[in-house]
């Protein structure tokens, strides 16, 4: 039927790969890891993760439980995956991240229409049917050849991921198991702060030296969901206790209570061999983190199999630059899918590589593109805000019910609300699919 090149095998890349052959279209995955990593990658594996490993709340009544139902409708061939290669996290969808790397990587390969091919794409051929999901750590040669093609700046922020820690090298003592009001079973462990411990550790972070010595304007530097922890801190004493460290729905073992902060920690692996600090996104050089985060109770000895780091990620002004079948403005043979486009997180990478391939196919099979799904459903509502050129000030967005369609009535009551969002939105994804079946 024809042949797509996609450069960049993350999320967004390989999603849109295998569902491109699975309509009988050749693809040509480019990626230029192993041979050249980025500055957070550590392998050449498809779909790694370098950040947090969880693909957040499967619960109905929030906007990625919502996603999740709307990509399951799609028929998305990574979030099944990500289902066999969970690890235990409450409510969360959180994955062995090697394993499920390895698991799409297999798929990728075991597919005959996918010729993986290795190696840095410098330059883009407006005339080649290419999808572009190189994500937010985008090269430079790369972003070069993007800005000549939009004629305006990539934009650029700051990104930040957390410490693993070695689980043997933790405290029992200290530690202890349960989710926030016990959802999902003990799946985090807990390290309960009271306020003469919790002051200490402020106090220490906030004094410690960070890699990038500089002050962020958080309008513009910094990805909204990636905050390092000691920039949070900067907001005041108390600005932890309603964020990363809220004590909200567990009790302290030792008083029966809400402790007065909590952290967190939650398994990176199927074996729970290793645990991931949640939100400890760092900008703190490597001793620090070890003399600080050390500080905290159970974590004296902690052992790092990997100190949280911060790096220069890039995304398009997807609203000036893309029209609504994510393709670029300037260049229509060229899509571009995922975080480049400033969709922010795991799960909009999948739905954005997965709504490209639709694009695409309907443009190979000579039709016109599917338009965008309804601002009803959560993955239209984001992929409608990031091509609508009325969006200004453009920043990173994940999905969220504040973006979705207002509901005709109000409903006043959260808890109904979001539950009448979640139900009208898969009826609307499921009339949205039905529309094109020859796409699906």
């Amino acid at each position: 039927m024809g042949e797509v090149l996609i450069i960049g095998a993350g999320l967004a890349g390989s999603e849109a790969a295998l569902q491109l052959a699975r309509r009988g279209i050749s693809v040509t995955l480019q990626e230029m890891r192993p041979e050249k990593l980025t500055p957070a990658h550590r392998t050449g594996l498809c779909a790694e993760l370098v950040c947090s490993n969880s693909l957040k709340s499967q619960e109905a009544g929030t906007a990625t439980g919502t996603l999740k139902a709307e990509l399951d409708l799609l028929g998305s061939c990574l979030l099944p995956l990500a289902r066999i290669h969970a690890v235990a996290a409450g409510s969360a969808l959180a994955v062995d991240r090697d394993a499920f790397a390895a698991a799409v990587t297999a798929a990728v390969e075991a597919e005959p229409l996918i010729t993986c091919q290795q190696g840095e794409a410098c330059e883009l051929d407006p005339a080649r049917l290419t999808l572009i999901a190189t994500g937010p750590l985008t090269s430079e040669a790369l972003s070069g050849a993007l800005r000549r093609l939009v004629g305006s700046d990539t934009l650029a922020f700051y990104d930040a991921a957390a410490p693993i820690l070695s689980a043997d090298s933790l405290d029992a003592s200290r530690l202890f198991a349960a989710s926030r009001r016990g959802k999902g079973g003990a799946d985090y462990l807990n390290i309960a702060l009271d306020k003469a411990e919790y002051e200490r550790f402020y106090e220490a972070l906030i004094g410690a030296q960070r890699t990038i010595l500089r002050d962020f304007d958080r309008r513009r530097d910094l990805f909204a969901a990636c905050q390092p922890i000691e920039e949070v801190a900067r907001s005041g004493p108390d600005a932890l206790r309603f964020g990363a460290l809220k004590p909200v729905g567990i009790d302290d073992p030792r008083t029966g209570r809400w402790p007065y902060a909590l952290v967190q920690l939650r398994a990176e692996n199927s074996d729970r061999s290793a645990y991931n600090l949640v939100g400890f996104q760092t900008n703190l050089t490597f001793p620090e983190q070890r003399r600080v985060f050390s500080m905290l109770p159970g974590l004296e000895h902690a052992e790092f199999y990997r100190y949280g780091v911060m790096h220069r990620n890039t995304f398009l002004d997807a609203p000036q630059v893309l029209a609504p079948d994510l393709s670029l403005r300037a260049a229509p043979q060229l899509h571009v899918a995922g975080q480049l486009m400033g969709t922010e997180g795991y799960l909009e990478a999948i739905g954005g590589g997965l709504l490209a391939a639709l694009m695409i196919t309907a443009r190979l099979r000579g039709d016109s593109p599917p338009e965008l799904p309804t601002p009803a459903t959560t993955l239209g509502a984001l992929m409608r805000y990031a091509t609508d050129p009325a969006t200004t000030d453009y920043q990173p967005m994940h999905v969220n019910y504040g973006i979705i369609e207002a509901l005709t009535p109000r409903v006043r009551n959260k808890q109904e609300r979001y539950r009448v969002y979640h139900e009208r939105a898969l009826q609307a994804m499921a009339q949205w699919r039905d529309v094109r079946p020859e796409l699906f």
